[in-house]
């Protein structure tokens, strides 16, 4: 279940979460209560969960699910960078803690690594055999997961921005030029990063066609 405030947001994560082979998406909620509603009709493995939500933060919804004995899986997918926040996470049971803006390869992993870790911790009789066993059902659950190589030329932080400036822009999209002029790089290199967002599926493109001359190229998030 992807809970999130924003409803472009969280359609971006539901499609994310769908794209991934082993996984489907039960709900989608966009605010504490919705959670808990959604959650009463449809038990789910794990909750991709936004801390910023708009009637309560969403570990005071993570403790009244521990304290009502509902001990589903939990992401926290959230800008909050607060090393607190993050502790106080992981005393009550999040199993992974993905900062926003992120990229689909990102998540990926994630939700590979967690796929992985359900099925080592599958047995048949519910017992490891030794610590070896708990340890690497452990290490592939909190190991760091690979960040995809970018083109030669091309930065994490750079793209963060164009990630985030796309989101904002919504249905009206960005044209290079623009790009350009919002993150302060020359129009040839921010359309490097929307082309790349393009190869990587993350990106729609299209003309929009004016008065005169020719038609200038649109990017738009895929949500």
């Amino acid at each position: 279940m992807v809970v999130e405030d924003d409803p472009v947001t969280a359609d971006a994560h539901a499609l994310y979460v769908s794209r991934v082979p082993g996984f489907a998406v039960a709900a989608v909620a966009h605010s504490r209560a919705e959670a808990v509603r959604a959650l009463e009709r449809t038990p789910v493995d794990l909750i991709l969960l936004d801390l910023y939500l708009p009637d309560g933060h969403g570990l005071e919804l993570l403790r009244s699910l521990r304290t009502a004995g509902r001990t589903t899986d939990v992401f926290a997918v959230t800008s909050a960078r607060d090393l607190t926040v993050i502790r106080e996470g992981v005393s009550l049971g999040v199993v992974q803690h993905v900062l926003k803006p992120f990229t689909f390869p990102t998540l990926r992993e994630r939700l590979r690594q967690y796929a992985q870790f359900r099925s080592t911790t599958a047995t048949a009789d519910g017992e490891a055999a030794s610590q070896a066993e708990v340890d690497a059902a452990l290490s592939g659950l909190r190991a760091v997961p690979h960040s995809p190589a970018l083109p030669k030329g091309l930065s994490a932080a750079t793209l963060e921005s164009v990630t985030r400036a796309l989101r904002e822009a919504g249905e009206d999209g960005l044209s290079a030029s623009t790009a350009a002029r919002t993150l302060g790089v020359n129009r040839i290199t921010a359309r490097r990063y929307l082309e790349h967002l393009v190869q990587e599926g993350r990106v729609l493109r299209s003309p929009q066609y004016g008065q005169v001359g020719r038609p200038e190229l649109y990017y738009r998030w895929r949500g």
